[in-house]
């Protein structure tokens, strides 16, 4: 078995066995790595790499977005939905206009965001943010 392969199947398996809790903070951390990679691309001027890697993001981004559940999040999951509108825009914005302030801005954003999550996994704890399912939200 490859190297590669051997880390598909963690990874997969982190998946499946994660919380719905933990599955976000999964999400920040690979919405962070990619805007990392896209900002490093950015600066060393390889367009392909940046946009590849911003555009992975804005997909992560946007499926934070897709898991908001606005009616029983209330204000917390609207305030979220405005961050994660932010975030998307100002990726967008930096894969126009090469600003690789755009990105911090992002990356600052989601940064905190993160921590957040992150404390509310290790105290076990989920606000009635999100939609896990059909008809299920995160408990």
């Amino acid at each position: 078995m490859t190297y590669g392969k051997s880390i598909d199947q963690y990874r997969k398996a982190a998946v499946t066995s994660a919380s719905p809790l933990q599955l976000v903070v999964m999400l920040y951390d690979g919405a962070l790595r990619f805007m990392e990679a896209g900002k490093h691309a950015m600066e060393t001027g390889d367009l392909y790499k940046q946009n590849e890697n911003l555009q992975r993001a804005q997909k992560i981004v946007a499926e934070l977005t897709g898991t908001l559940d606005l009616e029983k999040g209330g204000e917390i999951a609207q305030n979220l939905a405005a961050l994660y509108s932010f975030v998307y825009d100002r990726l967008v914005q930096a894969n126009v206009t090469d600003q690789s302030s755009y990105i911090d801005q992002a990356i600052k954003v989601m940064s905190d965001l993160r921590e957040g999550w992150s404390r509310l996994t290790a105290q076990d704890k989920a606000p009635q943010l999100l939609t896990v399912g059909e008809g299920q939200s995160a408990a």
